[in-house]
């Protein structure tokens, strides 16, 4: 009889067990929430941001679909399907347009991904801790500064008159070279801007990174008769290769979309042919001052990088899984 009732199955139902994990799972968010308030409000600024400038924006992406009035709204504006996206696909310029926007962001990802890397890892190296976080700051520096003040700074280096470039140039009995207006060299002035301005930001990722590697494993290296060089290149890079895969990926995510701050600023109709991008042309076509803005075709462009973006991003992901069993996501 004990046997019976020792071995008789619980009669109370699965569902009312249930809630008892839930209410678990609850208390020890509780729980968390008082242990960690600072942590958790510290992250309310963000998720504000989040919410409020990337989730709630969704909604509003009904109007690439319409010919959207801001006098009528969105539920009184004419639904005109994909007429947008037609407008612009079959337009002869995307062509170019697309060209010069992939050849920038391939160019910028061409230097602007390896050069933080090899930075860092250099750096990482020093072992005058003074000189290592000066330099490290100073790199930092121009992630700071607006492309208006950056593109200012190129101008008055690069000016045919009294630019100090153009002095150097003059020195060694060449002519003036008016960069600004030279479509050849929109390129380069563009991609060399933006990695000066954004190698400091990778390098201190990367840092961060090589800081969580233990020193057990530089120790095991140098007993097994590894240099710097060896330790470097067999210890370093593959104890940061997720987080290099991470960085790839994010910015292959990026591919079709480029600084329209700086584009503007250095934008001149005499660098059209090389500098014309997606967003300068959606600029010109929707936003234009003449006439009304016409909302609905800038969000039909919008919509198309986005989900080129997307598409990019999950592949670049599911191929960095099968290489080396790591991704973003």
């Amino acid at each position: 009889m004990a046997t019976t009732e020792l071995t008789r199955p619980s009669t109370r139902p699965a569902a009312s067990r249930r809630p008892a994990g839930g209410r678990g799972r609850l208390a020890r968010l509780g729980r968390s929430l008082r242990r960690d308030k600072l942590l958790y409000l510290i992250l309310v600024p963000g998720l504000i941001h989040l919410v409020v400038f990337k989730f709630a924006p969704v909604g509003a992406l009904v109007i690439a679909f319409q010919q959207y009035s801001p006098f009528q709204g969105i539920s009184g504006s004419t639904w005109v399907g994909f007429d947008q996206f037609h407008r612009f696909l079959t337009d002869p310029a995307v062509l170019k347009l697309v060209k010069n926007t992939v050849l920038l962001a391939f160019g910028t990802l061409l230097f602007a991904f390896p050069i933080p890397i090899v930075f860092a890892l250099f750096l990482n190296e020093v072992r005058n801790k003074w000189l290592k976080k000066s330099v490290q700051t100073l790199s930092f520096v121009p992630y700071f500064i607006s492309s208006a003040v950056l593109v200012s700074i190129l101008y008055t280096l690069l000016s045919p008159q009294g630019g100090l470039v153009n002095k150097v140039i003059e020195g060694f009995g060449g002519h003036p070279i008016f960069f600004f207006a030279e479509p050849g060299w929109f390129r380069p002035l563009y991609i060399g801007m933006n990695v000066w301005q954004t190698f400091g930001y990778g390098t201190i990722i990367y840092i961060a990174a090589m800081a969580s590697i233990s020193p057990a494993l530089y120790e095991a290296a140098e007993i097994d008769g590894a240099g710097r060089w060896k330790q470097m290149w067999h210890v370093t890079l593959p104890s940061i290769r997720p987080m290099m895969i991470v960085m790839l990926i994010l910015a292959i995510g990026q591919v079709l979309t480029v600084d329209l701050d700086k584009i503007l600023l250095m934008y001149n109709p005499s660098v059209y042919e090389t500098a014309d991008v997606i967003q300068t042309y959606v600029y010109r076509q929707a936003f234009a001052s003449r006439g009304f803005p016409n909302y609905s075709y800038g969000a039909a462009v919008g919509l198309i990088q986005g989900v080129i973006a997307l598409v990019m991003v999950v592949t670049a992901n599911r191929a960095a899984k099968k290489v080396n069993d790591s991704g973003l996501f």
